[in-house]
């Protein structure tokens, strides 16, 4: 009898358990169902950043996704244009609203870039969503080597992206060009000491036997006599050993 007695409480332990563990899952699946049916309202989030727009969001328990770019003359670069759903619509949480944002105006303004080099020209106009134009060269006493002497279009002029900006671009100063004397047959100390005082510049000096001449007696010259050159241009000499 005892026994029997033990076994009914022991069923009856069980079966509150058994009631309070199917009220309590069923209480947490029914509230998850809620939690998913749960319908909220859009916000309006364009105009703002993507970083903007997620923080307002999330606070409705909704998510943000970019579905693409576009050029707006209105809308500031990086932030939203449009928005699906439309602000105002009600949907269920854990949804994604869909975003397009700005790259900014389609127009933009040409920089000054006279006086700048090509290299800093070039980058800056990758950032500004323009392209490399033309580029011309010629020497410019008042610009160095490498400085925009001009541009075309000028600055300030109003262009749409990917327009390409031309340079006229400065070599440097003229060089003097000169003609190369006749140095056959003088002494190579004598030339050669004219020759660096006047800045030009001696590559190689070669020794060569020469029946019946003294030594150090030029034999020949590259460039030749009367040959057009400039001061960084190599001049070569054989002299007699």
């Amino acid at each position: 009898m005892g026994e029997n007695k033990s076994y009914w409480y022991l069923d009856l332990t069980n079966v509150v358990l058994l009631t309070l563990i199917f009220f309590f899952g069923g209480a947490i699946i029914s509230s998850e169902i809620i939690i998913r049916d749960e319908m909220v309202y859009v916000p309006d989030v364009t105009g703002k950043t993507v970083e903007q727009a997620r923080q307002e969001l999330r606070k409705r328990d909704l998510e943000i996704t970019v579905v693409g770019q576009e050029f707006s003359d209105e809308v500031g670069r990086g932030r939203i244009i449009t928005q699906d759903p439309a602000s105002g619509s009600r949907i269920k949480v854990n949804q994604q609203i869909k975003v397009v944002i700005s790259i900014g105006s389609q127009a933009t303004v040409v920089p000054l870039y006279t006086g700048k080099s090509l290299e800093m020209a070039t980058a800056d106009l990758r950032q500004k969503g323009l392209a490399r134009g033309p580029v011309s060269q010629i020497h410019h006493r008042r610009y160095p080597a490498g400085r925009i002497i001009a541009q075309n279009p000028p600055a300030g002029t109003m262009v749409e992206r990917n327009q390409p900006v031309g340079f006229l671009v400065s070599q440097g100063e003229p060089e003097v060009k000169f003609l190369m004397p006749d140095l056959i047959g003088r002494r190579m100390e004598k030339v050669l000491l004219w020759l660096q005082k006047a800045g030009f510049k001696v590559e190689d000096i070669r020794n060569v036997y020469y029946p019946g001449l003294e030594k150090g007696i030029i034999i020949r010259q590259n460039p030749p006599g009367g040959y057009p050159i400039q001061k960084r241009n190599p001049i070569n000499l054989e002299v007699s050993r």
